[in-house]
């Protein structure tokens, strides 16, 4: 957005703009969208707009060509021009009984127009989506996150906590949210990065699930899984929330034609795995495994474990004593269950193309055809694959996190903490630094992902 200086603003009224103001205008109701298309409105085209001690209005491009549209404003003592950048502009102040938005040179195209006095409504979001996991066909993807869990702390002398195979809360409101899916060769990135104008690309494959779901980290998504995909492809995702704040882009890549591990998902007592397990592809019509599929002499033993721990926990005195300014028993729970599950369920891929250019590589562990799994519980499958280890800060996060009588303890890189975890991937070495490993993190927005973060 720029104000017109008094020479820009002369030329512009002997142009066209002044003179559409005193034309007939269509208004522009407050905190709605509008859509138009230049082929409709006249050029320029003039609306007028509501009276507001703190107005924004939003313009968005949809057509997917590129356009030389114009957007200026006044509000009703000086001309400003709404600038475009990735597809859209905005403007905030206050307005008169007088402003007026005027549109030059539309052309063909459809743009959007929105009018606020809360904030703006067409937005790119700084949150991302967030890859799961994929197999050859299939994928995994959540949207950025919309609400928080809110958690109630074990209090005296009630000390309680969530039993290992509690059904997940009932799920806020949350928004709308579209999944925008392609090849990297549909170069969605040199679109419009607008709602409008992502919404217009056809997706790849089919969705077989769409729900929301609780991740352990708190954090409430939307959950994809989405089938029909092609092999040792490169993808770039969009998540479209309420059709005009846009998250994104990320990027991943399908595995190989012949990995063979199955997804999981939907998992209430390990809310965050979502990856790729070694087993057997599930029976038919499931897509993947889920908590109604999954066997049972996998899931009963963790749910015993996990209850077994919490039953130990509260031998502490968690509603009354603290042992710890930071953690609570809840927090200690929560990480404990976090890391039973990645080294619970091991986790398949394989290395990235074109890895030999890449460093670091990641935790990738080869599991020959008929080995043993890290779980006993699993079943020894027939075919080779590679797991990629847990971080070793999933399990540093348990130390940190639970009372020193439980007595957690994890490996150290000085004595082959690499051979069961991923090791300076997150933090560095030893001492650890935390967020100053090789990436500061466990996956990236290009579909890298170092270790099992969970």
């Amino acid at each position: 957005m720029r104000m017109l200086t008094p020479l820009q603003t002369s030329f512009l009224c002997l142009s066209s703009a002044c003179a559409v103001l005193a034309q007939a205008q269509q208004s522009l109701p407050l905190n709605s969208l509008s859509t138009f298309s230049g082929s409709s409105t006249s050029n320029p085209a003039t609306f007028g707009l509501p009276a507001s001690s703190s107005l924004t209005v939003s313009v968005a491009i949809c057509s997917s060509q590129a356009s030389s549209e114009s957007f200026f404003l006044t509000n009703g003592s000086d001309i400003f021009e709404i600038e475009l950048e990735s597809g859209f502009g905005s403007w905030t102040g206050p307005s008169s009984n007088n402003a007026s938005l005027v549109v030059e040179s539309a052309g063909q195209s459809t743009f959007e127009v929105a009018v606020s006095d809360n904030g703006t409504i067409h937005e790119i979001l700084d949150a991302l989506p967030l890859f799961g996991d994929s197999s050859a066909n299939q994928a995994i993807l959540f949207s950025p996150p919309f609400a928080f869990e809110t958690t109630t702390n074990p209090t005296y002398p009630n000390y309680t906590l969530p039993l290992a195979n509690s059904s997940l809360p009932e799920a806020p409101p949350s928004p709308t949210f579209d999944l925008v899916l392609a090849p990297l060769s549909a170069r969605l990135t040199s679109l419009p990065q607008t709602g409008c104008s992502l919404a217009n690309m056809s997706s790849a494959g089919t969705v077989g699930l769409n729900n929301t779901w609780l991740r352990g980290s708190g954090e409430w998504r939307s959950q994809w899984l989405v089938e029909g995909l092609s092999p040792e492809t490169n993808y770039t995702a969009y998540v479209i929330q309420d059709q005009v704040k846009v998250s994104g882009p990320i990027y991943f890549v399908t595995k190989s034609s012949n990995f063979p591990c199955p997804l999981v998902h939907s998992l209430p007592y390990c809310p965050s795995t979502a990856y790729a397990v070694p087993l057997d592809p599930p029976q038919s019509p499931a897509l993947a495994y889920d908590a109604t599929s999954l066997p049972t002499n996998i899931s009963d033993p963790l749910l015993q474990y996990m209850t077994n721990f919490t039953t130990m926990l509260l031998t502490f005195g968690c509603g009354r004593d603290l042992y710890s300014p930071l953690q609570t028993c809840s927090d200690c729970r929560r990480e404990y269950r976090s890391w039973l599950c990645s080294v619970s369920f091991p986790r398949c891929s394989e290395p990235s193309p074109g890895s030999n250019a890449q460093a670091p590589f990641s935790a990738l562990q080869p599991q020959p055809s008929g080995v043993s799994p890290r779980n006993p519980f699993f079943p020894v499958v027939n075919y080779t694959y590679n797991s990629l280890l847990p971080c070793l800060e999933v399990c540093h996060a348990v130390d940190r996190a639970c009372p020193y009588f439980l007595g957690i303890s994890c490996p150290v890189p000085q004595f082959n903490a690499d051979a069961s975890y991923g090791v300076g991937f997150i933090d560095s070495g030893d001492p650890g630094v935390v967020g100053q490993g090789t990436t500061g993190m466990a996956q990236d927005r290009w579909g890298n992902v170092w270790c099992n973060g969970n």
